[in-house]
């Protein structure tokens, strides 16, 4: 077992995907998904791309993000509306709800925790 790994998607065929279409609100926004690690205790890292649109959003795993590129609003129900974009970097918790949208498609590397 490999105790370092590198968060490299180069030689990963992407996973396609949408959000369900009951949670968009907006566009036809589009991912694709490069996970690079899947460990022990439900743990995952990589890189994840969403083209413009806007869904709901409902976090039951912890997820640290990092925006690699592009722009988009992150607003939690019943708060703050948050743009974030190339360099940002932060944290969703279980149990936060609200909506994700995609200005410009973005690209973030991920850890989540289920």
């Amino acid at each position: 077992m490999k105790s370092f790994v590198k968060i490299d998607f180069s030689d990963i065929d992407p996973e396609h995907g949408a959000p369900n279409p009951e949670r968009v609100i907006s566009g036809d926004p589009q991912f694709r998904t490069w996970n690079c690690e899947e460990a022990e205790g439900h743990i995952y890292a990589g890189i994840w791309e969403a083209t413009p649109g806007k869904w709901r959003i409902a976090y039951d795993e912890w997820e640290f993000c990092h925006i690699l590129s592009g722009r988009s609003i992150i607003t939690e129900e019943g708060g703050d509306e948050r743009q974030v974009e190339a360099g940002d970097s932060f944290v969703l918790r279980p149990g936060f709800r609200g909506t994700w949208e995609v200005l410009e498609t973005t690209r973030k590397e991920y850890v989540i925790r289920l």
